[in-house]
This record gives C-alpha cells, sequence and structure tokens, in this order.
C-alpha cells in the first residue's frame, strides 16, 4: 500500500509537472503573439506617421516651388525700382560731380 501510495504521489507529480508545461507553454505562445501584435501596430504607425510626413513635406515644396515664380517676378520689379531710383540720383547729382572735379583738377596748388 506504501508503494501504491508513492507510485500514485509520483504520477500526480509527474501530471503536476506536464500541467505546468502546458501553462508555461500558453503562456509563452500567448506572449509571442503579443509581441508579434505589438510590432504589427507599431509598423503600421510608423507607417501612418511616414506618409503623413511625406505628405507635409510635398505639400511644402510645392508650397515654395510655386511661390518662386512670384518671387522671381518681385525681385526682377524691386531690381528694376531700384536702378530707376540709382540712375534718377546720378542724372541729377552728375551736374554737381562734375563741377566738382573740374574745380579740383583746374586748381593749382604749390
Amino acid at each position: 500500500m506504501d508503494a501504491n501510495r508513492g507510485q500514485n504521489g509520483i504520477q500526480m507529480l509527474l501530471a503536476a509537472e506536464q500541467e505546468a508545461q502546458h501553462i508555461v507553454n500558453a503562456a509563452r505562445t500567448a506572449k509571442m503573439a503579443r509581441l508579434k501584435q505589438a510590432k504589427e501596430e507599431a509598423e503600421k504607425e510608423i507607417a501612418e506617421f511616414r506618409a503623413q510626413m511625406e505628405a507635409e513635406f510635398q505639400r511644402k515644396i510645392e508650397q515654395s516651388s510655386g511661390d518662386s515664380g512670384a518671387n522671381v517676378k518681385r525681385l526682377e520689379q524691386e531690381t528694376d525700382i531700384k536702378i530707376n531710383h540709382l540712375k534718377t540720383e546720378a542724372s541729377r547729382i552728375s551736374h554737381d560731380v562734375v563741377q566738382m572735379l573740374l574745380r579740383h583738377v583746374t586748381t593749382v596748388r604749390n
């Protein structure tokens, strides 16, 4: 009877060990499934974020390149205005500059 009881105890321990092994395997499988799901969700979020950033980048490029024609026209207009201003100022003071140069050239110093 003691041998029978010992045999039953060993059988119970083996059964408990197998059950524990199944529980550990199930937990390991569930953990791996959660990790895989988390990785897929992270990759999806990264792809969405990358697409959003790319769209914003393309929008900024379109805005800046679309304005380049307007910028060129504006710069040409500003340049023309400055050139005309310089010509006007030069014609306004050219007579005075010529007179000053003639006075300095024709003045004799000892």
